[in-house]
């Protein structure tokens, strides 16, 4: 089942897409350079990132792993369901505030924003396919040419458009509105109860998922588990001191983004 279909018009909605530093969180680490978000180019990645095409069997986008209504979690699975419905071994992450973190998935193993769909691309537990393939069906299927032009300025599809396209979509995912963020700013307060709870994590929880992002973005083990089967950022530094040690994630939308953990426990 396709998520857009072969000749759906994307028609950006009139209010211009614009992203936003929150008064109450740091610098953001990705600033669109050479990459300026508009409108088109935002739903464009948008369409792109909904598209099942994409994938080897044209079952799986980035959106069936990353679910909107689970904070672009996976609300369905301990670990991502890809493609021949093959499973892999970590749960899929949420996706928003992406513009604040240096390094990506639990591992930490992509360096740069733009990239990190190449990931799912590729993986044969994921969407099985690869960029060349992809370019040939995206230059060979409308109306994503034309919408292409109209974002970079040229017809032809490239890789580089391609992962700036979804750039533009995942990068625009900001969660900065929630009760916390409204008491921060001084808009309302916590109530007694609610008062109390954030002392306690504040004193309990706030070293590892530190405000205003619920997350330090540093790699720990928890002690779920005294030998890791999943190496964890071990396989990325090949130091054996970080064996079983994984991003700390994120506490923002954690009521919609279950299940928790690298591996969906």
């Amino acid at each position: 089942m396709y998520a857009c279909s072969k000749t759906e018009i994307v028609k950006p909605q009139t209010e211009e897409i614009q992203f936003g530093v929150p008064s109450n969180f740091p610098d953001a680490v990705y600033k669109f350079d050479g990459n300026t978000l508009t409108n088109k180019g935002f739903y464009l990645g948008k369409k792109l990132f909904y598209d099942a095409r994409l994938s080897a069997d044209k079952s799986i986008s980035c959106g069936s792993c990353h679910q909107q209504f689970a904070g672009f979690a996976n609300l369905d699975h301990k670990v991502s369901h890809g493609v021949n419905n093959c499973l892999g071994k970590r749960n899929a992450p949420v996706l928003f505030n992406l513009a604040w973190q240096r390094e990506f998935f639990w591992d930490g193993g992509a360096k740069n924003l733009e990239t990190v769909p190449i990931n799912a691309i590729t993986d044969v537990c994921e969407m099985g396919s690869d960029l060349n393939t992809i370019i040939t069906f995206l230059n060979n299927t409308a109306p994503y040419p034309s919408h292409f032009k109209d974002v970079f300025g040229s017809a032809t599809v490239n890789s580089q458009n391609l992962l700036k396209a979804l750039a533009q979509f995942t990068a625009a995912m900001v969660s900065a509105n929630s009760e916390y963020d409204k008491v921060i700013k001084k808009q309302t307060t916590f109530t007694t109860e609610e008062q109390q709870g954030y002392q306690l994590f504040k004193k309990k929880c706030a070293s590892c998922h530190a405000e205003p992002l619920f997350t330090n973005l540093n790699y720990i083990n928890n002690g779920l588990e005294l030998n890791s089967v999943d190496e964890g950022r071990k396989t990325i530094t090949g130091l054996a001191s970080d064996k079983g040690k994984f991003r700390v994630p994120t506490l923002r939308n954690i009521e919609l983004s279950s299940p928790y953990m690298h591996d969906g426990r």
